[in-house]
């Protein structure tokens, strides 16, 4: 049954779609206030106040905070995760391009296997478990490394757990940067400006993320240096010395450097008129075959893709044998089962919520366009926080939850992050690329509607793992066993004794188990083969659709 189509086809009129998209807008905008602006507020607040108690009295400090925060090596500390940031940007804007040139021009069966292959690092995305991991397996061998040039192996460390997964995006990125609908390489001023957007959006989001990183940083790093991350120095100063001022003026410098990040990748993709494209289900001949093979390109590929497994087989493999059975056990008074309701139920309510609300706003702002052409730029109230994730707020989340009453309980564990803000920007230019083909006469179910499920999956699929291994909100509102999810059984064993004990590996193996790595990795396997490779990234003016 057809559903409403724009102004350029039958249906609903121009100003039906306005009211529409604003109301579809409407939670998003609201989640927006809650979970992001309102906290942003209140961290910048509590940037000019003196407050050593949870609930102490509070004066004025005017600058104070942001002097000591600078003093105590908040730029120092910006200054090194940017140097940990270095390898991973090589990684994705070099090595990554090129694996998804030569997969692109290798044929459609190598490439499928590439997209095969690059689901194993989201798969198995547990940062914690891995790192952790990693640095019990290597903490004799390592030893002389980090007294020597504590630095260097700092960077050659993370360079080398991130490597995998910082690959896998951003050749996911550019397959879809290169994808034309026949299944050949584009070519042209609308793929290098595709190129380009793709690249420069990734770099943005290495640079965020580097800098705000805590579970791989906090285990590979934590206990190595003393500027191991501004995230790292902002809980210290928080939670343990209880400087709530210096921790949030600290917040505050960080979230004014995400915010700039995060305009600038929106405003490259504003400006480049970047768009997701749907090309079918089923790959359409135009010119040259698809199954077209390159064999240089096919030998430089399997090249690539072993380098690519043997580096990811050699990261993982310290964590990987913790899931192997009998490799370690919990105690006894811990319930698998409460561990990993604790661990993926919280994250996964807030993922429905945040995913859901982000679909709905980027239908509205890229498919029903209530600003006409100008509607993209609904994007850029959320673009400050593009790139934020709970620790620059972390503070004023912490407040909410004790105000509450919510610590130590199930509710406190859900994320407060009620939107989504990649998976908004991420649904409005595929929404806004599915538009041209609704505009033309498309029914709205093929050309909308069922295009757009697989991609909701995957970004809540996404969301939701990412959730569940990111440990530092657990690690903040929960203090007792009853309800700590795996993650934060795992950081309180290693802070009582940092040895390779039987708790440990059983705690480890909790934190991402098998039946969890076998769900995410079938389902991004299958995303990526049956999905993701039929999603194309335009940049530019409009182009006729090819039947």
């Amino acid at each position: 049954m057809p559903g409403p189509r724009p102004s350029g086809g039958v249906g609903i009129g121009r100003s039906a779609q306005v009211v529409t998209g604003l109301l579809l807008l409407g939670p998003a905008a609201v989640a927006l206030l809650w979970s992001y602006v309102l906290p942003s507020v209140h961290t910048l607040v509590e940037s000019f106040r003196q407050r050593s108690l949870l609930d102490g009295p509070t004066e004025s400090a005017g600058g104070d905070n942001y002097a000591q925060a600078i003093e105590r090596g908040f730029l120092g500390d910006l200054g090194f995760a940017l140097l940990l940031a270095l390898v991973p940007l090589l990684l994705a804007l070099l090595v990554a391009p090129l694996l998804a040139l030569a997969a692109q021009h290798a044929g459609r069966v190598p490439r499928l296997v590439t997209r095969a292959l690059l689901a194993l690092p989201l798969a198995t995305y547990a940062p914690l478990a891995v790192g952790a991991a990693w640095t019990l397996d290597r903490v004799g061998a390592d030893r002389a490394a980090w007294a020597q040039a504590p630095t260097l192996t700092a960077v050659r460390t993370v360079a080398l757990l991130t490597a995998g997964l910082v690959v896998a995006v951003g050749a996911t990125f550019f397959l879809g940067a290169l994808r034309r609908p026949d299944g050949g390489v584009s070519s042209g001023g609308r793929s290098r400006s595709a190129v380009l957007g793709v690249g420069g959006v990734l770099g943005l989001a290495v640079v965020a993320v580097t800098v705000q990183s805590w579970s791989l940083q906090w285990p590979v790093l934590g206990g190595r240096r003393e500027d191991a991350g501004p995230l790292v120095r902002l809980v210290q100063d928080s939670m343990v010395r209880l400087d709530f001022g210096v921790g949030a003026a600290g917040s505050v410098l960080l979230l004014a450097l995400l915010a700039v990040l995060g305009v600038l990748a929106v405003g490259l993709l504003l400006v480049t008129r970047t768009r997701i494209v749907f090309t079918g289900w089923r790959d359409r001949p135009v010119g040259a075959a698809p199954g077209t093979r390159n064999p240089i390109a096919l030998g430089l590929l399997v090249v690539g893709l072993l380098a690519f497994l043997g580096l990811l087989g050699y990261v993982l493999a310290p964590w990987l044998r913790s899931l192997a059975p009998g490799a370690g056990e919990l105690p006894a008074s811990l319930s698998a089962g409460r561990i990993q309701a604790n661990t993926w139920l919280p994250p996964l309510i807030s993922t429905v919520v945040g995913v859901g609300l982000a679909a709905l706003a980027g239908f509205a702002i890229g498919g029903l366009r209530p600003l006409g052409r100008a509607s993209e730029l609904l994007l850029l109230p959320f673009a400050p926080w593009l790139f934020v994730g709970a620790g620059p707020l972390a503070i004023a989340h912490f407040d909410r939850v004790r105000e509450a009453d919510q610590l130590d309980t199930f509710v406190g564990l859900i994320p407060l992050g009620w939107l989504c803000i990649p998976a908004l920007v991420a649904f409005t230019l595929f929404f806004r690329g599915q538009r041209e083909r609704w505009a033309a006469g498309g029914r709205f179910g093929p050309t909308m509607l069922l295009p757009a499920l697989p991609l909701l999956a995957a970004v809540g699929l996404l969301d939701w793992l990412v959730g569940a291994q990111s440990w530092l909100w657990p690690r903040l509102v929960v203090q007792g066993i009853e309800h700590a999810p795996a993650s934060s059984l795992l950081v309180m064993r290693l802070a009582e004794a940092f040895g390779a004990d039987g708790s440990a590996q059983g705690l480890m193996a909790q934190v991402l188990p098998l039946p969890m790595l076998a769900l995410f990795l079938i389902a991004f396997v299958a995303l990526q083969v049956g999905y993701l490779d039929r999603l194309a990234v335009r940049a530019g003016t409009a182009e006729k659709r090819v039947d």
